[in-house]
């Protein structure tokens, strides 16, 4: 090939409550809201879940179930209590940022709840949060003392119920209520009855730490909720196993299902109708989505400063550093771009397509040349793409002129594709209308037995690249206060030569 292109490919208190520094991201795959929805959602819904969605359990099948999870099915309570941590610290993190939300309270009671308060606080100290442990009424079981030294051997802090601050809603974000489980009943004895009042009486507070119960609001009854409508009132439940009857009542605005280990024989036994989790996720959103003020959605950046002393001169090179680190983030798509074109009438399109090899000489991406984007660019062969890495909080525009890339090299690239895929572009007649989604099956089929000999698939000479060579790049990067970095680089006459020119933008 005439030009060689660079292939993307995948590469590489005070003391105790400083918040962390940005952290690694984990991948999550289920979302009811968008990401930056999730991040903000700072106030409760009354609206309650669709309770014909999925079962509730009274005390005696919760309590069945557990037992014959760790009787004939084998599970052990260490195993049991180790999902469920898990399961609760997921969902925590699923709403409630470490960026923004690091001060952990988990307050444990002296049963399996607590001991989920435990795992799970262990899990958030290596998600990125700064959890505090307060367990007044210490089990002597192995397996306790065992989580304790857990987390004593990560020097997260434990304190006594006389060290806490009287008012929580100063010194702690996010408060886990671990103390009661589904076994309780009567009144709350010392010290968790003042422990409890102190839970309500933050809710009184215009901006208080966001109360996470484990499976049930401590206090409340297994099966009949808070008394006369008063106890806590959580801002997330999450169940586990599956929603106690009490739930019912719950009227916060993040209700979670936690604890992925439930047999299809005890699903069966109890009909028990449970959500699906998503991909490889712990944890599954369930009842209605909160109430979200569109006008309050926002975040605050905080980024490391973007300074044009230790950008490369190159905003090629620039973008192939920021692209690496975008991988090494464990992004999925990192080479996801939106390309926007406009037609001979200059009516704007956009959509997002990605990226497979780019160089010095420019961005390369390949579709239907009569697709509505290879229209468009036939009449008016200029376009703009825009790389996004929400993680890192950055952006990347790229703004030139659009060619068509050689016969020779859509060719050597479209035979790199699945076979798969390869006949998925035969098939699809881009952006036409279609009388329904069997046709398209339908012929892709045929072709599948057509090919099935491992002939070559021809490449329909519909079908190519597009390169994209530069003349603007814009580098963005979020800063707090909206005062974002933004370099941008331009490419202008030097002597009678073109040289690329860095410019600070306003944000």
């Amino acid at each position: 090939m005439k030009n060689v292109m660079r292939r993307v490919t995948t590469m590489t208190f005070s003391s105790l409550l400083q918040s962390p520094p940005p952290l690694p991201i984990s991948h999550r795959p289920f979302r009811s809201l968008p990401l930056a929805t999730q991040r903000i959602l700072t106030f409760c819904t009354k609206s309650k879940p669709n309770m014909a969605d999925f079962s509730y359990l009274s005390q005696r099948e919760a309590a069945e179930i557990d037992e014959t999870l760790m009787g004939p099915l084998g599970f052990t309570l260490d195993q049991l209590m180790e999902l469920a941590g898990l399961s609760v610290a997921t969902s925590i993190a699923e709403v409630y940022k470490p960026s923004e939300h690091s001060r952990v309270l988990a307050i444990c009671g002296p049963g399996n709840n607590g001991g989920d308060g435990l795992v799970a606080a262990r899990h958030l100290h290596h998600f990125g949060y700064k959890p505090i442990i307060c367990y007044p009424k210490r089990t002597a079981k192995s397996l306790y003392t065992g989580l304790v030294t857990q987390l004593e051997s990560l020097s997260v802090p434990f304190v006594s119920v006389d060290d806490l601050p009287e008012d929580l809603s100063k010194d702690f974000d996010v408060i886990l209520d671990a103390i009661f489980g589904f076994s309780f009943h009567g009144a709350p004895r010392p010290p968790f009855d003042d422990l409890i009042r102190r839970l309500v009486s933050l809710q009184t507070l215009q901006k208080h730490p966001s109360i996470v119960s484990v499976d049930i609001p401590s206090g409340w009854h297994v099966e009949k909720g808070g008394h006369e409508g008063g106890g806590i009132k959580p801002d997330m439940l999450v169940s586990l196993t599956a929603p106690k009857l009490c739930a019912k009542r719950f009227c916060g605005p993040h209700h979670f299902l936690g604890g992925r280990f439930v047999p299809p024989s005890v699903a069966e036994k109890y009909k028990l109708e449970l959500p699906s989790y998503p991909g490889t996720s712990m944890c599954v959103r369930i009842g209605k989505p909160p109430i979200v003020d569109i006008s309050a959605m926002r975040v605050n950046y905080v980024s490391p400063e973007l300074l044009e002393e230790q950008v490369e001169t190159d905003p090629t090179l620039q973008f192939r550093k920021w692209f690496d680190e975008a991988v090494a983030a464990g992004l999925r798509e990192t080479n996801a771009m939106a390309l926007s074109t406009t037609n001979k009438d200059r009516k704007p399109s956009s959509r997002m397509v990605l990226l497979k090899a780019y160089d010095e000489n420019g961005f390369v991406w390949f579709t239907n040349y009569e697709s509505k984007k290879g229209s468009d660019l036939s009449e008016n062969p200029c376009a703009a793409l825009l790389f996004y890495w929400e993680i890192l909080n950055r952006q990347v525009r790229i703004e030139g002129p659009v060619e068509r890339i050689p016969e020779s090299e859509s060719e050597y690239y479209f035979h790199s594709r699945p076979r798969g895929s390869q006949i998925g572009a035969i098939v699809s007649k881009q952006s036409s209308v279609v009388p329904g989604r069997h046709v398209l099956y339908d012929e892709y089929e045929e072709l599948t037995k057509k090919y099935l000999d491992g002939s070559v698939i021809p490449k329909p000479e519909n079908w190519g690249g597009f390169r994209l060579r530069p003349n603007l790049f814009e580098f963005w990067q979020g800063q707090p206060s909206r005062l974002h970095d933004r370099l941008q680089y331009s490419l202008e006459d030097v002597n009678g030569k073109p040289a690329w020119k860095i410019h600070r933008l306003a944000p």
